[in-house]
């Protein structure tokens, strides 16, 4: 991998995707976040959020259940471990990007229930074009607990600067199979780890012998550089990591994905 001289400055998008409309009705229901989980863009707004679950760019191919507002919420430990990360990834060009941190509970639920509509598979082409999305629990890229929901796990990757925004996905365009090689598939501008984001397919492994050599130092950087500060990477997706100890390792939360989960003000 090129490494990109010492970062100064880091561009102002990276700070925009802290803010999205609010669907104001699931924002004001649901249970409250514990004082002890937080906005990690609020430690550092350097850190660049694509929220995928408050949109319909994802597996289900619509907003998910809980993400009223496009906002990443971690245990403090977790978010403040990924603040450190984040000091260290910059010195050498490379910000975090992260795509879902906490995921409460009717999220994951929405999960159960679109899997078992079986003709409901509209993005196949894009997120599991050679799995069959029966399998997606028995196959571990679904629980019907997450370890999202406990609050200290994120999807994240790595992005170059300047940190360019996504291209926005428009519902019914082309689809490209994830898996495909990093100028066909979707341009979500992470440096090329492999795969897209939430790729079910077992090239998404951390350590597959099939990806690149440049592919594999992406992945084992953002890995070496997650796990030195506490956090434990998922050996079936790149992207998904753990802060370890959890604070909240038998609680599932279910509060919305919202500022006022954690204020109580919108």
């Amino acid at each position: 991998m090129t490494r990109l001289s010492p970062v100064v400055r880091v561009p102002a998008i990276a700070l925009a995707t802290l803010l999205a409309a609010v669907t104001p009705a699931e924002a004001g229901t649901g249970p409250r976040a514990p004082k002890d989980l937080v906005a990690p863009g609020a430690l550092d707004p350097t850190i660049v959020q694509e929220m995928r679950y408050s949109t319909p760019h994802n597996f289900v191919a619509e907003r998910i259940d809980g993400h009223a507002q496009s906002l990443c919420i971690l245990t403090r430990p977790a978010a403040l471990a990924l603040r450190e990360a984040q000091t260290e990834l910059l010195r050498q060009g490379y910000p975090l990007k992260v795509y879902d941190c906490h995921r409460p509970q009717r999220a994951v639920d929405h999960f159960v229930c679109w899997v078992k509509g079986l003709d409901a598979q509209a993005i196949k082409a894009e997120f599991y074009p050679n799995m069959d999305k029966t399998r997606l629990f028995a196959d571990g890229y679904l629980a019907e607990k997450s370890g999202h929901s406990r609050g200290s796990t994120v999807d994240l990757t790595l992005v170059k600067l300047p940190a360019a925004p996504t291209r926005p996905y428009r519902p019914g365009q082309p689809l490209t199979p994830c898996v495909a090689p990093v100028g066909e598939r979707f341009p979500d501008t992470s440096v090329d780890m492999g795969t897209g984001y939430d790729c079910f397919d077992t090239l998404s492994h951390t350590l597959d012998p099939r990806v690149d050599e440049d592919q594999r130092a992406n992945r084992l950087l953002l890995r070496s550089t997650l796990e030195d500060l506490g956090f434990v990477n998922l050996a079936e997706e790149w992207w998904h990591y753990t802060f370890k100890p959890e604070p909240h390792p038998d609680t599932y939360f279910d509060f919305p994905v919202s500022r006022r989960s954690l204020t109580g003000r919108p």
